[in-house]
């Protein structure tokens, strides 16, 4: 089926108690294998991409890659921008064929934020394309997007003020989570999650899910979190099995064979995490 936009499968989400698991892609084989799993697994998927990788292929390799991918797939598929840090990076993806936002004005002050989201959402809502933004600073360190320190936790109130005011669909929010790998480990506020709900409408979204508890993870979702980010560990397994493959045989000069070994890893990964999300057996209401 053609690429989706995301709207309708987290929305879908937040209805059925479950969320939607959206997985940085950063090739071919990574893609080709968050798609496999999800297939098997009957699930609705995001692929996304930050700006440091559209940095080293550009939206419009990775929009045609997804979008040829998606042709011949049976399940929802949307490509969503993660972390995109300007209006000018937003509207180039949607050029190129994104069919889903983020716009993190969340290192900015509140009202800027609420600026630069507007700006955004203004664009993009004429596209027909859905936005999610961010309030609250997740921490850590991923790609060219530093977080700091994971202390700045979403204000409630704000929330409730930041959705009124900017119209986003979907908002990421910090209770807690890093981006990266974690040096300890997180104190993830489930409590500070639930007065986040009770405040806005719209769909919240976990970043910084990599080495958090899966139970952890699954509680966030049972308190709202719609859809879920999957990134540095989709990379560590990539690695591996490309280092594993390459360990066993270091003659293989066949980039095809190593390539196989890291899809395999990955499509691991993306099949534990669909489980875990509970989305797996969704795509068939929306087939």
């Amino acid at each position: 089926m053609a690429l989706v936009t995301s709207n309708e499968m987290i929305l879908n989400a937040q209805k059925g108690g479950y969320a939607i698991p959206a997985f940085n892609v950063e090739n071919m084989e990574m893609a080709m294998a968050v798609i496999q799993a999800a297939e098997e697994m009957r699930s609705p998927v995001i692929l996304q991409t930050t700006p440091s990788t559209v940095k080293y292929a550009g939206t419009a390799m990775y929009a045609a890659m997804v979008y040829t991918l998606a042709r011949t797939a049976a399940i929802p598929i949307a490509i969503h921008l993660d972390h995109g840090e300007s209006f000018a990076l937003a509207a180039q993806a949607i050029r190129d064929g994104y069919t889903s936002i983020m716009i993190d004005g969340s290192h900015q002050s509140f009202e800027d934020n609420i600026t630069l989201t507007c700006k955004v959402v203004e664009m993009a809502h004429a596209c027909g394309i859905p936005v999610e933004a961010e309030l609250g600073k997740v921490g850590g360190k991923e790609d060219d997007l530093d977080g700091g320190e994971s202390d700045n936790n979403t204000n409630p109130a704000q929330a409730a003020e930041f959705v009124e005011r900017t119209g986003a669909d979907f908002l990421a929010v910090a209770i807690g989570t890093a981006h990266g790998v974690y040096t300890k480990t997180p104190k993830i506020d489930i409590d500070l999650l639930r007065k986040i709900r009770a405040t806005v409408d719209i769909p919240l979204v976990l970043h910084g899910t990599t080495g958090v508890d899966s139970q952890i993870v699954r509680q966030c979702i049972e308190a709202g979190m719609c859809k879920v980010n999957y990134a540095t560990e989709l990379r560590i397994a990539y690695s591996d099995g490309i280092k594993e493959a390459l360990i066993e045989n270091p003659e293989v000069f066949d980039p095809k064979t190593y390539g196989r070994a890291g899809m395999a890893k990955v499509k691991e990964v993306a099949t534990k995490n669909i489980l875990l999300c509970m989305s797996n057996g969704k795509a068939q209401a929306q087939v």
